[in-house]
């Protein structure tokens, strides 16, 4: 399973990474693997605001639907619309093809308080 070393991980099992000052998001290899085939993903829009903690979107599975949660507070400014059309690509490229949204942080310091990758890979060993 492949935890991505520049990214940081929240406990919910999104993944962050910081580009120029804004951040994209979308949930891990593991998250993918443990909710089965993706068939549906619901993001919000762009304009919208996340709450740090609180539901943006869900991902719909064969098996279950699951709630994403925002690892940060901040304004959408881009939403992955591949993944309409194209919702499997969460399980086939989870950190390349299937990221979720792209938000510009309200606070980008909150950014150092998630998860480093080998605490991620910790945590979903226990």
């Amino acid at each position: 399973m492949s935890t991505p070393k520049d990214l940081r991980y929240s406990e919910e099992h999104e993944w962050v990474k910081v580009e120029n000052g804004k951040v994209r998001i979308g949930i891990t290899h593991f998250a993918q693997s443990e909710l089965g085939d993706i068939v549906f993903v619901e993001l919000p829009q762009v304009g919208d605001e996340i709450q740090s903690n609180e539901p943006f979107g869900s991902v719909e599975s064969v098996k279950t639907v699951s709630e994403l949660y925002a690892p940060i507070t901040g304004k959408v400014v881009e939403v992955n619309s591949e993944l309409e059309d194209s919702p499997e690509l969460v399980n086939e490229s989870p950190y390349e093809k299937a990221w979720m949204i792209i938000v510009e942080p309200s606070d980008i310091s909150e950014v150092d308080q998630l998860l480093t990758p080998e605490r991620y890979e910790e945590m979903i060993v226990e």
